[in-house]
Formats: structure tokens, C-alpha cells, sequence
């Protein structure tokens, strides 16, 4: 199984106890945290490590939308790029709508030049709907909004593999021409003679079974989805079926979830970091949606001990996800569980 992080941005309530004139800081030292840890430092034996470090894509904060900073992906994307090695740089994910599509490859590209080739590309249709509103944006309907996801992805694809879009007349987008020079720095397999082409890896974000799964079926190297036992494997029956109606190798595609992460060496510690969320939530988010932001973390599913997280872990990788995104709560003022997840929980898995 491979790993990524989330770096604390803001989005979540994640930076509210620290000041804003350390918000970079922390996000570069736990950054460099995991850069570290990618080349095998602070790993027993040496092998295991964070494969990758991830941000939201978001303007307002959640459970509520609040003056607490939120800082913006892509301009830190392009920060992390540079400030790093090793590790590699992601968004979980980008929403199409708030970026012209043959600009937000101008930028990934660009992102990946920076980085010497280590970009992610997260992409979703997008369902924060009072940042959309806020933003001037409208909120289309959930299928004008997948159909714009469609275009923008087959936009961006030309774009990286060609360095030009062609002319694209769709519904929602279009173009004619636009250019996107330098092109990735990674190769992608294209076609069945082992032929490779410039394109950043994408990761088509979202369970919607008609239409974004079929996306993925189309274009993703990656899906993220639902990371319950009983709907990942329900989603992954639903991916297969569209790989399998397009003639594409199921195979190809690696399927990842994100999860919330409560980590402790017996039920003390355990109850120790619920009660800090509690508390946390409590005071910035006062109210219904703070106490089921805490509820949520309370009953998620990987609450536990290293060996009920591995656990629980192995079960999801029997069934295909092979890729875990991990976000813990107060990262940027408390390491000790992800140290603990570190030490006890990747070594168990990528044996």
C-alpha cells in the first residue's frame, strides 16, 4: 500500500491556533517532515515512507465558512514544488470550475516543470456550494457541472500530450489553439505498443456512478472514492463495469481513498486526541455542524490502535485500495500521531 499526507492549509480548521505569520512555516516544516521520510529518514529499515503530500482545494473554511485563513491550492502547490525533493505534490482535489481548463494545465505544467516531474493532478466537479456562490461562480447543476469535467479533462490531456489543445468546441469550453509550453516532465503509457507521451497522472475524484466513474474509466490513472469497506467495493464493481464496456484494463487504474486518522497506543491516548477535537470544533464551529464535524471523526473508521488501524487498513487492501490518504487532526501542533502511524502502521502494510 502507498501513502500520501495531507498538509494543514487552513481549509479544515487546521491552522486556527496557529499565527498567521507562521502559517508557512508549519506547512514547510511538516512538508520537509515528509520529504524526509520519502527518501527513507525516519523509517525503520528504510523503505517505507510517505509517497506523497496533498492540500484541498478550497477558498472557504468548513464545517463553516469563517474568517480563518484557507490558503489557496496551486499557489501552494507551486511553493511545495520548490521547497521539496522528493515527495510528491498533490490536490484532493482540484475543482474544474474555478480554472479555465487550458489554464489550470498551463499551471500543473508549469508546477511540474518546478518540481522535476512530481505532480499530481486531482480533479473533481466540484459541491462546496456556498464557496462556489461566494466566488461568483452560480452552482450548475450536478450533471452540467460532471459534463464540464468531461471537457476540461479531455482539454488538459490534449494540452500536456500535444502542448496544444487543438480546437475544442464544447459545451462549456472552448478553444482554439491555446498553447501549454513546457510540457510535463512525466511520461504516461499511451496505447498498447508501450508508446509514451508528456501528461501529468490524473486523479478523477468522486463516486458519482453514471457519469463520473465513467469519467474515470475514460482518462484516470487514479480514482478516489468512498473509503467504507461496503461502498469501496461497490464503487470499484461500477468502475470495472465501465472499464469493461469501453474495453480498458481495469487493472490500469489505481483506486485510493482518504481518511481521517485517530491514532493512539491503547484507548487513553485514543480518547485524548477525540476530546481534543471535541474542543477544537466546539470553539471554532459552535453548533450543529461543529458537533457533527466532531461526530464524524468520533465514529469514522480508522479510530484505533496501530494494529486495529492495520488491521482495517489490510481489509480495504484485499478489496483494491491500494493507495491511503491519510489526514489527521491537529498536524500542524501535534506530530505524535503521525510519527505513531509512521513507525507502526505503513511498515505492517508495505511489507
Amino acid at each position: 500500500m502507498r501513502f500520501g499526507l495531507f498538509i494543514p492549509q487552513g481549509w479544515r480548521m487546521s491552522l486556527t491556533d496557529v499565527p498567521p505569520e507562521q502559517h508557512w512555516e508549519t506547512m514547510l516544516s511538516l512538508l520537509h517532515y515528509a520529504d524526509n521520510a520519502a527518501a527513507g529518514e525516519a523509517v525503520p529499515g528504510g523503505e517505507f515512507a510517505w509517497e506523497s503530500v496533498w492540500v484541498y482545494d478550497h477558498f472557504h473554511t468548513v464545517p463553516v465558512p469563517s474568517t480563518e485563513a484557507t490558503h489557496e491550492a496551486w499557489a501552494l502547490m507551486a511553493a511545495f514544488a520548490a521547497a521539496s525533493q522528493r515527495v510528491r505534490l498533490g490536490q484532493m482535489c482540484t475543482c474544474m470550475a474555478y480554472r479555465n481548463p487550458a489554464y489550470l494545465a498551463k499551471v500543473a505544467s508549469t508546477v511540474d516543470a518546478i518540481s522535476g516531474g512530481r505532480t499530481e493532478m486531482g480533479i473533481g466537479a466540484g459541491w462546496y456550494e456556498h464557496e462556489w456562490r461566494a466566488y461568483g461562480y452560480g452552482f450548475p447543476s450536478a450533471g452540467d457541472r460532471l459534463r464540464a469535467l468531461d471537457e476540461g479533462v479531455q482539454i488538459m490531456e490534449r494540452m500536456w500530450r500535444t502542448g496544444s489543445s487543438g480546437t475544442f468546441d464544447g459545451q462549456f469550453y472552448q478553444v482554439d489553439g491555446a498553447l501549454s509550453y513546457p510540457q510535463p516532465l512525466q511520461q504516461l503509457p499511451v496505447g498498447d505498443g508501450g508508446a509514451q507521451v508528456p501528461s501529468i497522472p490524473l486523479w478523477i475524484a468522486g463516486g458519482g456512478e453514471k457519469k463520473t466513474l465513467r469519467i474515470a474509466a475514460e482518462h484516470a490513472q487514479y480514482t478516489n472514492f468512498s473509503g467504507s469497506p461496503e461502498e469501496f467495493q461497490h464503487k470499484s464493481q461500477v468502475l470495472e463495469q465501465h472499464c469493461r464496456d469501453i474495453g480498458r484494463d481495469f487493472g490500469e487504474i489505481t483506486r485510493s481513498a482518504n481518511y481521517n486518522m485517530v491514532i493512539g497506543e491503547n484507548q487513553a491516548e485514543i480518547d485524548d486526541k477525540l476530546a481534543w477535537i471535541d474542543a477544537h470544533f466546539a470553539q471554532y464551529a459552535p453548533g450543529d455542524q461543529g458537533h457533527r464535524e466532531s461526530s464524524l471523526w468520533r465514529h469514522g473508521l480508522m479510530v484505533g490502535t496501530p494494529e486495529q488501524i492495520v488491521e482495517k487498513l489490510q481489509e480495504l487492501q484485499n478489496l483494491g485500495m491500494t493507495y491511503a490518504i491519510t489526514y489527521f487532526a491537529n498536524a500542524a501542533g501535534d506530530r505524535e500521531q503521525i510519527e505513531l502511524f509512521q513507525r507502526k502502521v505503513i511498515p505492517e502494510l508495505q511489507g
